[in-house]
């Protein structure tokens, strides 16, 4: 088995490192800036789209309100990147808003962060990934119709990549970012230049059609005003997720960790804010339209008419005389929103191993694999995110109803945490420039918090009904770790050595030996051997009498080879042969409490894994039940058959000169091995073991 997956798993991961590699792993700040960033750069790409989605509603008296509104998200996506610079700075360890809630807050608010940024890196894969193939169906319509297929795919290749290590994922990830930021700003600028300075006009592909609002919408004013746009407001802050990213992904960036965690953030929130402006600004000038419902709010299009992407037809017609751009930009917006998942690759598998060392996950997600990543974690992300896209049908719009809520529930916890982290500090500093920067900070966070706390409530309000699926899934893992821990801490509690000598420090009266007899044969011999050696007060042979015809052939020949352990059989009138052991070894243990029973289980070890198919079933179902029986020890005795490796044949010996001189091979082993056999055979205790 083992070497059947580990060629395999050498291909697709490549060469297991030492774990005193772990320092080249660590990122420059040219790679962390994909690696991290890539979720909120590539949020640019729908945020603009969801906000003018939410306005169309009302026609086309409501889309003027796109710009007003883009600037108030850009106004708390810069408030939030500031708010978490802070956050780096204070938290470097790599927990971010969870450790932040903990530490400040207590466990109950740290889990409730946790609940809430591991349902967000799971929608941050769901949705990146069906965002990216909605945009790549746009340019090229015959995949349409194949968007689960291709988006599980997309998330399969990405965990391949995420388990070759973090280093060289960031390296695969970096020229698509850099080229998608490069796309889009050059597209902002290009765009720009021709409607300002050459004065031409640019149509996108929806600008002929009218926008009808859709029934019962029309004419909205008062509060369903306010409350559309507060709908709008709260679709375009998507452009916030994956800000957070950074502040749980310190430990992964070079020294010093800290400031380079924040100057990367300063980058990326400034990058984003100039791309999400420039396409609103874009989406304007254009006469953008996109509708909920475009087979009936889109007035004068075709019967079968699909509606593209807003940065598709953006890009179109921006680059309406010069297509390789529009191509260009069709391309790396499709491979950057697939790509933003990787943030979420990155993220939640670090947080599952802080969450799992604090024995709240379980144990096995905070072990790195041979490429130091945790691969465990990255395993399981991708398996959960298949199942939401799989669930949604490949939706992205669906998807991101669910989306924002995780994000904006860690934000406000992250950011009221801070404040008391900063106000605690303050009741004992006593350094002047300390303290104006700590008071800095806190006012920092303080807008923060604010800000936050109104996109959340404007969220909850607006989006409920689709947001409860999310509160709903944050509650259920809040629920389970909590019992998870409760568990790991019952047994710790339980394994726990007492200060005086309990039941586990005392020695058994006796130890009454069993080993399972199904044929005389070589197993069974070694393992009666292996058993004397033991020298154990009771020692005896058990069988179970499932074919008596072979039973009696068994005592038989048991008692012609003269063996002096006794033979004792349990009948079994159903056939049944776990059964009769495990009433047999009960009895024992009731008619003698204090003593221990050991039974030995001679196997066979083979060398495929098909092999293992056919032996040792009933002897792995027996295990299984007397490991759940106290005072009971079980002892396994192996046999290797010839195709495992540790009985493969020793090669035929030559002795030093013999091929060269034209003498025959030796039939016989080398000397080393000849004498190890000799010495074996001489320390068998039992000879008709040694004959086998």
């Amino acid at each position: 088995m083992s070497k059947l997956t580990d060629v395999p798993k050498r291909i697709l991961i490549g060469r297991a490192l030492r774990s005193d590699k772990l320092g080249e792993t660590l990122l420059p700040k040219r790679i962390a800036l994909p690696v991290f960033a890539s979720d909120a750069l590539s949020s640019v790409a729908y945020a603009p789209e969801e906000i003018l989605l939410t306005l169309s509603v009302a026609g086309v008296s409501a889309i003027h309100f796109s710009w007003q509104i883009g600037v108030v998200v850009a106004v708390v996506m810069l408030a939030v990147v500031a708010s978490y610079r802070q956050n780096v700075h204070a938290y470097p360890s790599g927990g971010g808003d969870y450790e932040v809630a903990t530490v400040n807050h207590g466990p109950n608010s740290g889990l409730v962060v946790a609940s809430a940024l591991m349902v967000d890196y799971v929608l941050t894969v769901a949705v990146s990934t069906t965002s990216g193939v909605a945009n790549v169906v746009s340019a090229v319509p015959a995949l349409r119709g194949h968007e689960v297929g291709l988006s599980l795919t997309v998330v399969v290749l990405l965990m391949g990549v995420n388990l070759r290590g973090v280093r060289e994922s960031g390296s695969a990830f970096a020229i698509p970012t850099y080229a998608f930021m490069a796309g889009v700003l050059g597209m902002t600028v290009y765009g720009v230049f021709r409607h300002l300075v050459l004065g031409q006009d640019m149509h996108a592909e929806s600008a002929a059609f009218h926008l009808k609002a859709e029934p019962g919408e029309a004419g909205l004013a008062g509060f369903a005003l306010v409350f559309l746009l507060l709908r709008a407001f709260s679709s375009g802050c998507a452009a916030l997720t994956g800000v957070e990213a950074i502040s749980n992904g310190v430990p992964a960036f070079r020294k010093p960790k800290s400031r380079n965690a924040a100057t990367t953030l300063l980058m990326m929130g400034t990058i984003a804010v100039t791309m999400f402006m420039g396409i609103i600004y874009l989406a304007s000038i254009t006469g953008l339209r996109m509708a909920d419902d475009p087979a009936t709010q889109l007035v004068g299009a075709p019967g079968n008419y699909h509606q593209k992407t807003a940065l598709a037809q953006i890009s179109e017609a921006v680059f309406s005389d010069f297509k390789p751009g529009f191509f260009f930009v069709a391309a790396v917006t499709g491979l950057i929103l697939v790509l933003a998942a990787n943030t979420a690759f990155n993220g939640f598998p670090v947080l599952g191993s802080i969450l799992a060392q604090d024995r709240y996950l379980p144990r096995q997600l905070h072990t790195r694999g041979d490429r130091l990543a945790f691969s465990n974690g990255i395993i399981l992300l991708a398996g959960i995110a298949m199942v939401f896209i799989v669930a949604y049908g490949a939706d992205p719009t669906r998807l991101i109803q669910l989306y924002i809520v995780g994000v904006f529930v860690s934000f406000n916890m992250s950011q009221s945490g801070m404040i008391r982290h900063w106000t605690r500090l303050l009741r004992t500093e006593t350094d002047p420039k300390k303290r104006a920067h700590m008071i800095r900070s806190r006012a920092i966070n303080t807008f923060g918090l604010v800000m936050t706390a109104l996109v959340l409530v404007v969220v909850l309000a607006t989006k409920f009904t689709h947001a409860w699926v999310a509160i709903m899934l944050m509650v259920v893992l809040f629920v389970m770790m909590k019992a998870i821990r409760r568990h790991y801490d019952r047994v710790a509690d339980e394994l726990a050595s007492a200060e005086e000598p309990g039941e586990a420090a005392v020695l058994p009266s006796r130890v009454h030996s069993i080993v399972l007899v199904s044929k005389l044969h070589k197993p069974t011999l070694r393992a009666l051997a292996y058993a004397r050696l033991a020298r154990s007060s009771v020692l005896e042979a058990v069988t179970v009498n499932v074919d008596p015809p072979d039973t009696k052939a068994l005592q038989a020949e048991w008692h012609e080879r003269g063996i002096e352990v006794p033979l004792k059989v349990l009948d079994s009138p159903y056939r049944e042969i776990t059964r009769p052991i495990l009433e047999y070894v009960k009895n024992l243990r009731r008619s003698s409490p204090r003593d221990v029973v050991t039974v030995y289980i001679p196997e066979y070890v083979v060398g495929h894994w098909y092999e293992q198919l056919l032996h040792n079933q009933s002897a792995l179902r027996l295990k299984g039940r007397l490991l759940f029986t106290p005072g009971v020890m079980v002892v396994s005795v192996p046999w290797q058959l010839e195709s495992s490796e540790r009985r493969k044949r020793q090669p035929e010996w030559s002795a030093p000169g013999s091929v060269r001189r034209g003498e025959p091979r030796q039939q016989r082993r080398r000397p080393e091995a000849a004498a190890s056999g000799s010495a074996q055979g001489a320390g068998s205790n039992n000879p008709k073991d040694s004959s086998s």
